[in-house]
């Protein structure tokens, strides 16, 4: 007995890259309970803060360690760089110059390092396909896990401190726990300094209820990741997008839909169970989260996912792009070049086209309408933004053709919302018409898919505008009927986000459009509705708990707060009770295989 303690003490503590440290694997579990009982030796003492930030600086080295093995190397050599330039840029000691060259040597290196694991392959891929070059990486390059998310999280140190928002860190104890705390490290959310640096020096705090409140946060989102995402995943999703052609077109139709409730419970899920671990030892991460699929337009959307990232590119690259209130060169520049190389990549000459025309049409109206310069460059900002952001997702075209899509849905509500009733009318019936003349004249399952689509707008539009406006059951049905419409486009975006997410950018993005195509060919064909009670069904249970999923994240949030307050206030025996009742019940839903969560890959 003691040989075999000995030999899963052994395995607990060296790296496995087959089986990184989860948090829904037992081990992880093993390992938090030590460090909880080590961090609880050191906060009763009521030793400095010092002593407790150094304890989980280390602790967390070697968590990631445990999921990254060397690549815990680029972690510090990440944390060294953001402490040193933070010490540079003191703004009582340096002249305004080197402190602004000494944020561009931050920016720039950590931009590098990303750039180079994340992106060689990506740019190599690039050049070949412009010049007709044939060179090659003679190393092989491994992405390192969440270097995407530490990468952001020390650039907006450095700019922080540049700016004057923040004081830096003085002891670099403090500050490589900031950039390395480990129940966010590898997937996030991404910590700003100016939240969470001013934990670092506030004395542990955890009261009755906030106890309660973070080991519902840990519970739901295991229920959410290993009940909702990883049973959806294995016994609907994943099967259909293997190979959609085998699929019904209302197959592939709800495969699309049930992702989308997988990759918010996979997300959401992890960053619930890190909420809760942080908040046990008295740290608070932010809302990453806001009930997105409430929301009722595509920029509302991205109000309410993943927020965390959504604000960063707001403060660190839509804003300093102009924002709302102009675009220059740059933004043009980035615009014109992400369009470009994805013409040279594609070598389509419809595509080209469209590109081309999309120029000429910006160009003229820069030139001649001079009122609208303004929301134009706002829209190229947003557009700019979006691409960047699914660029920052993966190396590949597939995640820049979904940001591209996400972009296109702002800017096209953006429009909308501006127009009047009688406007909104006459684009869809036009647009109707010129697809039905399309669809006439082409056998394109896309087309047939899109005029569906636009049909279904323009029916749903016209009775809910004509209905009378004052009542309660008509702002109901609007909500319904916005809420509906915004969903379905998102989830349609994701069948670039989640087809070929290979990091090999070739391979990805073979295989991203040729699922897509795949997906789109079988939705946009006859649809068999005899079919459908049949397909219901026999896999009932996916859609049972994508039905409970919906509901259950519709939920007014007033109610969601209640039970989670509920919960928190239950007498301790009852509280141990109903956790090892909910513990008995997801572990029920385990797969052979656990599913890996979704943004390590990021």
């Amino acid at each position: 007995m003691f040989s075999d303690l000995l030999t899963y003490l052994r395995q607990l503590l060296s790296f496995d890259s087959s089986h990184p440290l989860l948090f829904t694997q037992i081990h992880f579990w093993v390992f938090f309970l030590l460090v909880y009982v080590g961090f609880s030796l050191i906060v009763t003492r009521r030793w400095k803060h010092t002593a407790r930030n150094a304890y989980l600086f280390a602790v967390s080295l070697f968590f990631y360690y445990k999921t990254s093995g060397l690549f815990v190397l680029l972690l510090v050599f990440s944390t060294l760089l953001g402490y040193t330039l933070g010490i540079g840029m003191d703004r009582r000691t340096v002249a305004s110059g080197k402190r602004k060259a000494l944020m561009i040597i931050g920016v720039v290196v950590n931009l590098g390092i990303l750039g180079f694991f994340k992106y060689a392959y990506f740019f190599t891929d690039i050049f070949n396909a412009t010049f007709g070059t044939e060179y090659s990486i003679a190393i092989k390059i491994l992405l390192p896990v969440g270097i995407s998310f530490y990468t952001f999280q020390n650039i907006s140190y450095i700019v922080d401190v540049y700016k004057c928002k923040i004081s830096h860190v003085t002891n670099i104890l403090d500050f490589g726990f900031y950039t390395s705390f480990f129940p966010q490290l590898v997937a996030g959310p991404i910590l700003r300094a100016d939240q969470f640096v001013p934990q670092l020096y506030k004395p542990f705090h955890l009261s009755r209820r906030q106890f309660g409140i973070a080991l519902f946060w840990i519970l739901n989102g295991l229920v959410k990741k290993l009940v909702l995402s990883d049973y959806l995943a294995v016994n609907f999703v994943d099967r259909v997008f293997d190979n959609p052609s085998l699929y019904t077109p209302f197959e592939n139709f709800s495969a699309l839909m049930l992702y989308s409730l997988q990759v918010y419970a996979d997300f959401s899920g992890y960053t619930d169970i890190a909420i809760g671990v942080a908040m046990l030892m008295g740290f608070y991460l932010p809302l990453n989260f806001n009930s997105p699929y409430k929301a009722m337009n595509p920029t509302d959307f991205w109000r309410r996912w993943h927020i965390s990232l959504s604000h960063w590119l707001r403060d660190y690259l839509y804003i300093p792009l102009g924002g709302n209130r102009r675009a220059g060169v740059l933004s043009y520049a980035l615009l014109a070049a992400m369009l470009a190389i994805a013409a040279f990549r594609l070598r389509s000459t419809l595509f080209t086209v469209t590109v081309l025309i999309i120029a000429v049409a910006i160009a003229l109206r820069w030139l001649i309408d001079k009122r609208h310069r303004h929301d134009m460059g706002t829209n190229v900002n947003n557009m700019d933004t979006m691409l960047l952001g699914g660029l920052w997702h993966g190396a590949s075209f597939n995640f820049i053709t979904w940001g591209g899509l996400n972009g296109l849905g702002i800017l096209v509500y953006k429009w909308w919302k501006r127009q009047g009733w009688i406007t909104h009318l006459l684009t869809l019936a036009a647009t109707t018409v010129l697809l039905a003349i399309l669809k006439a004249h082409l056998d394109s399952p896309l087309v047939n898919m899109l005029h569906f689509i636009v049909l279904v707008c323009l029916v749903g539009y016209s009775l809910l505008h004509f209905l009378p406006q004052t009542t309660r059951a008509t702002n109901t049905a609007w909500t319904v009927w916005c809420t509906g419409l915004t969903f379905v486009f998102i989830s349609f975006t994701r069948l670039f986000f989640r087809s070929g997410s290979n990091l090999d950018p070739a391979e990805a993005n073979e295989v991203a459009w040729r699922t897509a195509s795949q997906m789109v060919s079988q939705i946009g064909s006859h649809w068999n509705l005899a079919q459908i009670p049949d397909i219901i069904g026999h896999y009932w249970a996916p859609f049972l708990l994508f039905a409970i999923g919906m509901v259950v994240h519709w939920l007014p949030v007033r109610f969601k707060r209640r039970y989670r307050l509920a919960f928190a206030r239950m007498p301790l025996w009852l509280m141990a009770v109903a956790s090892v009742v909910t513990v008995f019940v997801v572990y029920q839903f385990i797969t052979a295989d656990l599913q890996p969560f979704i943004y390590f890959q990021f």
